[in-house]
């Protein structure tokens, strides 16, 4: 094993970094006190590559492994949480629509979302199910030439302010097997959208819930065949969670770093904060938890590289380990700042608010539990996660 980056993960990370420092970091608070989408950064991230990491380069995208992805998307989230976070999401969509969707699809979707002309959103999650996926009630019923849509999804990033709608539905029974994948245009007749969320972090990306009502999706609009969905939307979550994961480490490392600039400045009973042993051990602890959750997220994307057998268990601890340690070094920040780190001057506190929900999103942390707590308890399955 070499935990050291080759000459073109290098240049990848210093451009990615590049980006965040001239691009990102400047806007972050603002962006979060304004609610704003930031559109034209993003297709500025466009031309970089960044809206099409591990898309399929014959669908337009750079072609990039999952650990050279998450080399990037750390970079990119030391600068703002959630655009980078929305940024993931974007890509997750392209990717599944590069890696399963027709040679139309791709002209027709992947294209103008892997350059920024076009930008996507994921909807999986309805209002009663949650972690439930597999028992989706979202109907798309096919009629001719069409699929006729009917349901809503909830809690959909950049919902109102993206053109492609990446849309799990049921065409068959119930149960896993009976879900499909659409790439649904989202201005189709039918389609609505609910007020924009007001929400703890994660505010320079738009929230809201999608409704559709008797929406006509022409059929070529499929992705793969019928029946195939759910075993997409579990691979987009495989990805997914490495992709959060990396959103809290990128964002833990900000938060040391800013935390350590602060404490060397800081005087308290005449002395640098940093001079005073609890500061250390608390430091200390922070760096320690950051390196291992970076590790066990590179580890897992290898793993997802590979195509080892129990990706999925690698990709769950990962992003269970990964998401939790990196709140507690932002909060431990926060701690460290004082009442300084709860004022919106300094980014300590935006940084807890976003990492927050990361402990929620593409499946829960007590979900992540039970994908590695079932894996574990099959004999087969123990040496492999070794």
């Amino acid at each position: 094993m070499n935990f050291e980056l080759s000459d073109d993960q290098q240049a990848l990370v210093d451009a990615a970094r590049d980006f965040s420092v001239k691009a990102l970091a400047p806007q972050a608070a603002e962006w979060d006190a304004q609610c704003h989408f930031p559109v034209d950064v993003l297709r500025e991230a466009a031309e970089l590559g960044l809206l099409g990491l591990y898309t399929p380069e014959a669908a337009g995208g750079l072609g990039l492994s999952r650990l050279d992805a998450v080399l990037i998307v750390e970079e990119l989230a030391r600068g703002c949480t959630s655009t980078t976070a929305y940024l993931t999401i974007h890509n997750m969509c392209a990717w599944m629509l590069g890696a399963f969707g027709s040679p139309a699809i791709h002209e027709r979707f992947v294209r103008p979302l892997v350059s920024g002309e076009q930008l996507a959103s994921y909807c999986l999650t309805e209002p009663g199910n949650g972690s439930d996926a597999a028992n989706l009630k979202t109907t798309a019923r096919r009629e001719g030439d069409h699929y006729v849509v009917n349901g809503a999804k909830c809690f959909i990033s950049g919902a109102g302010a993206t053109q492609v709608l990446v849309l799990m539905a049921r065409t068959g029974g119930p149960g896993p097997k009976g879900i499909s994948c659409l790439a649904v245009p989202a201005d189709l007749d039918g389609i609505s959208f609910g007020k924009k969320e007001t929400k703890l972090g994660w505010n320079s990306q738009p929230t809201r819930t999608i409704t559709f009502e008797n929406v006509r999706v022409p059929a070529d609009c499929l992705v793969g065949q019928e029946g195939q969905g759910f075993t997409f939307a579990m691979k987009g979550l495989d990805g997914g969670r490495l992709n959060i994961a990396t959103c809290s480490v990128g964002t833990a490392q900000a938060a040391l770093d800013t935390t350590v600039a602060y404490v060397k400045s800081r005087k308290q009973f005449g002395q640098p904060v940093a001079d005073f042993q609890a500061t250390q051990f608390r430091l200390a602890d922070m760096q320690t938890d950051l390196i291992a959750a970076r590790q066990m997220i590179r580890l897992a994307a290898s793993k997802l590289d590979a195509g080892h057998p129990e990706a999925t268990a690698y990709c769950a601890m990962a992003k269970r380990f990964a998401t939790d340690a990196c709140f507690d070094i932002c909060n431990a920040a926060l701690q460290l700042h004082g009442g300084y780190g709860y004022i919106r001057e300094y980014p300590i506190e935006r940084m807890v608010r976003d990492t927050r929900v990361h402990q929620i999103l593409e499946g829960t942390n007590e979900i992540m539990r039970v994908i590695v707590g079932r894996r574990l308890l099959l004999d087969h399955t123990l040496e492999m996660l070794r």
